[in-house]
Formats: structure tokens, C-alpha cells, sequence
């Protein structure tokens, strides 16, 4: 049987507790890792993984949860920056608290995500981090510039990890889902969903899951091995 070879991996995913975190947390358990997940709520259902409340934009949060997570699991080989908010409007109504809430969580919520967890894999010589960015970032988003400017960012800092990790065995890569069915795109209004889905080559919108392969591709130190400072685009071909 062909293995990922993520078994007995210790991962962190953020925003672990539904939508697209809770689809990369279960498929990760599935293939065999010990996954530890942060969220402002620990009830994704799943037994079997460590949920642990956090802030992902407190430093000093960060750092007592990754003190637990290699107390109760050992040293993590993956994080996945998943945890990410909109707080959308067009770019002359956005208010300044607008812009701090998006970048705090969605920039300097991955940096302080990876931050606590970087020198151990670099000791390791092994380690894979992951940060969810989206197409708004790729691409830009009317009503998104605070978001898509901080998922631009996410696509610059992984870059940059991967240039500074390549000599550790350390790799850094992100992944640009495309309108993926979450409770965050159930608020999309049906007249609108249905413009965008008629926008994407293959006919609809993608699933939790579509992302979750995507980052265990990513994660796993078989499948690629040699992919790092990479962009992923999950989107259904929806390019332009």
C-alpha cells in the first residue's frame, strides 16, 4: 500500500474546529498523523485529535499552546495556518478596525502560528509548513483588499520560509483554494453564487476536502518531497 508517510507525524492544524480545518484535520488522523488542532472552540467531533484554545494573533498564546502540543504529542514536523477571517467591504467604506482584525489574524496570526514550532524542525532537519492563502490573494477580490492584501502576504512569507528553510529540510509552501463550500460562502447570496459558479470551468463550487488533499500532498515528505515555496491553486480552473 502507497503511504504519504504521514503516519505518527505530529501536525498542528489552525482554525481545526470546522469548515475546511476540520476536513484537514480528519483526513490527517485518517492518514495516520497525531494532530493537534487551535481554534477559539475545541468541538470538531473528532476524538481522536488534541483541540486547544488559542489566539492565533497573542505571541505569548501561541507559545503556551505549542509548549502543550509537543508535551502531550512530541516534536511537531507540520503546521498548517488555516485560521483566517473576512471582514469585507469596498475598499472606501473599509474602517481602520476592518484592517487590523484581517491583517492580525489572517498575516501576523500565521507568522505567530509557525513562529514557536520553526527552530525545532530546523534541529529536526524535517518539517513542512503549509499556510492557507485563497484566490483573492492570487488574483485580488473586489470588497476583499484587506483580505486579499494579507493573502498576497501569506504567499510572500511562505516563499521567503522556503528560501531560509531549504538547507534545514525544511519546506514552506501555500495553497489558493478557489470558492470552496464552507458556512463562509453560505452567505453568499444565491444570485451571486450562481454568477461565480457559472465563472468556474468545472461547474461548481469545491469542497473541504478538495483543500485537505491538497494539503496533505504538501505535508507529506514522499509525495513532495521537492515542493517547496510553491503556490497551489485549488480552484476548479477558475484562473481569470
Amino acid at each position: 500500500m502507497v503511504s504519504l508517510g504521514l503516519e505518527d507525524k505530529v501536525i498542528l492544524v489552525t482554525g481545526g474546529n470546522r469548515g475546511i480545518g476540520k476536513a484537514i484535520v480528519d483526513l490527517l488522523i485518517e492518514l495516520g498523523a497525531k494532530v493537534a488542532y487551535i481554534d477559539v472552540a475545541t468541538d470538531n467531533g473528532n476524538p481522536q485529535s488534541l483541540g486547544i484554545k488559542a489566539d492565533v494573533t497573542d505571541p505569548a498564546s501561541m507559545e503556551t499552546a505549542a509548549q502543550e502540543i509537543q508535551a502531550k504529542l512530541g516534536t511537531v514536523y507540520g503546521v498548517v495556518a488555516n485560521a483566517g477571517i473576512t471582514r469585507d467591504n469596498f475598499f472606501a467604506k473599509l474602517e481602520p478596525a476592518d484592517w487590523d482584525a484581517v491583517i492580525n489574524v489572517n498575516l501576523k496570526g500565521v507568522a505567530y502560528s509557525i513562529k514557536p514550532f520553526i527552530q525545532g524542525m530546523y534541529d529536526s532537519k524535517a518539517g513542512s509548513i503549509v499556510a492557507i492563502s485563497s484566490i483573492s490573494g492570487d488574483r485580488g477580490n473586489k470588497g476583499q483588499t484587506n483580505y486579499s492584501a494579507t493573502k498576497a502576504g501569506v504567499i510572500g512569507m511562505m516563499k521567503s520560509l522556503a528560501l531560509e528553510g531549504a538547507r534545514f529540510g525544511v519546506r514552506a509552501n501555500a495553497i489558493a483554494p478557489g470558492f470552496i463550500n464552507t458556512e463562509m460562502t453560505q452567505k453568499i447570496p444565491d444570485k451571486v453564487r450562481d454568477k461565480i459558479t457559472a465563472e468556474i470551468p468545472c461547474g461548481r463550487f469545491g469542497e473541504p476536502q478538495d483543500i485537505a488533499w491538497a494539503v496533505a500532498y504538501l505535508l507529506s515528505p514522499v509525495a513532495s518531497a521537492y515542493v517547496s515555496g510553491e503556490l497551489l491553486r485549488v480552484n476548479g480552473a477558475h484562473h481569470t
